[in-house]
């Protein structure tokens, strides 16, 4: 078999691992090379702003354990993919070397979306890999520690709950929004969200953005658009996130917000290229078919498994006939002594939001509905909270699209 047999993986995090499990599941004995630019085998990435941040998770055990099968694939670690050619069918890494394909898996996923403001550098963290994870917990330990929080998303409330929880002097969170989160819970939640963080310490400056930082060497503050300064030791950038695919430049997709894929999961519709996990940008048959960005922990397992059967069956000759490609998000983010936990497309909801168990001042479980039909559910509290949710992924599950 020739090397242009290859099957390349672009990216050596959960989602590029999961397709090159699913690709043997699927039939494909041939060879499968993944390239990854962490030095890291792939590992699990939530546990970076909750229990591994406070210290409560080691971090060599986030490491994931390649299932039966990948025995005989090659890793290059601490490797970056820097070119791709699609129609000569190669890609060409950091150390300039040309690696052929027969098939190519975009798994490159993203990185963190970084401030543009004046001001020093140093006190300044993301959260995205095991390094960030390391750095950030040494400083958040420090006696008496200021932090501030810029972004009231997924991470930044993650983060701002675990600063408390590790005993920080001050944690103020920053957004420009009018409440944490409200993009993907909508005000109902998002408001009640707002109180348990107030009620366990974290402090909010809402509706307002930052301008720049203060300090020398290190930052010493925050300064905001209406020029209150917030003193801090610590700042925690969490953004957003950019697309990692500046390498697929010059062939033809469309890049706008990752890389947009037909139905299938193929790239540009190129029978040969898939895309798979946060970096794939793809149409839901189950909701309106419009090509979105998933970037919830479900979808690199989701993606990856029906990006594997794409794959194989091309490389196969068969191009079998699959159905459509119709997973159902899940999240969960654990905050303080909270969960939320959700099931389907709530975003696609927020404009008819019902109570469907508790009380949003407890334990609260919120329907969100489109055309009248449920299309997520989430859950706010305790366990009890997060199994009322899960008891509804069934019905979730046998929803028509919103287009039928």
């Amino acid at each position: 078999m020739s090397a242009s047999a290859t099957v390349v993986v672009a990216g050596a995090s959960m989602a590029g691992l999961r397709t090159a499990e699913h690709l043997r599941a699927a039939g494909w004995a041939g060879p499968i090379t993944l390239v990854g630019d962490e030095p890291h085998m792939p590992y699990n990435r939530p546990p970076l702003s909750k229990e591994v941040l406070a210290g409560k998770t080691p971090f060599e055990s986030l490491a994931f354990r390649p299932r039966a099968g990948l025995g005989d694939v090659e890793w290059r670690l601490g490797t970056k993919v820097v070119r791709a050619d699609l129609d000569a069918g190669f890609v060409e890494l950091d150390d300039g070397e040309a690696l052929p394909y027969a098939g190519l898996v975009v798994a490159t996923g993203m990185r963190p979306r970084r401030l543009r403001c004046p001001g020093p550098l140093v006190g300044r963290h993301t959260v995205r890999t095991l390094a960030d994870a390391q750095g950030l917990r040494e400083e958040l330990t420090r006696p008496g520690a200021r932090v501030v929080v810029v972004g009231a998303g997924f991470i930044g409330c993650e983060v701002a709950a675990t600063a408390v929880a590790l005993g920080a002097a001050e944690v103020t969170v920053v957004d420009p929004l009018p409440l944490p989160m409200v993009g993907p819970l909508g005000e109902l939640l998002a408001e009640a969200l707002l109180r348990r963080h107030e009620e366990r310490g974290v402090r909010f400056a809402l509706g307002t953005g930052v301008t720049g930082f203060d300090g020398g060497d290190r930052v010493t503050g925050v300064v905001l658009t209406d020029g209150t300064v917030l003193a801090a030791d610590v700042v925690v950038e969490s953004v957003g996130s950019v697309a990692n695919t500046e390498w697929l430049d010059g062939n033809g997709l469309d890049l706008g917000d990752g890389v947009l894929t037909d139905g299938q999961l193929r790239a540009g519709g190129r029978p040969g290229v898939v895309a798979v996990g946060d970096v794939a940008r793809f149409p839901n048959a189950r909701y309106d078919g419009v090509p979105r960005r998933v970037e919830h922990w479900s979808i690199p397992t989701d993606t990856a498994k029906h990006a594997a059967r794409v794959l194989a069956a091309h490389l196969g000759g068969t191009d079998a006939g699959l159905g459509p490609f119709a997973p159902l998000p899940t999240f969960w983010s654990d905050q303080h002594d909270f969960r939320l936990q959700s099931f389907g497309a709530p975003a696609l909801g927020r404009d008819d939001v019902r109570v469907l168990d508790g009380d949003p001042d407890g334990d609260v479980l919120a329907g969100y509905h489109a055309g009248g039909r449920l299309v997520g559910v989430v859950a706010l509290g305790g366990r009890a909270a997060a199994a009322a949710a899960a008891r509804h992924r069934a019905e979730l599950l046998k929803q028509p699209a919103l287009t039928a």
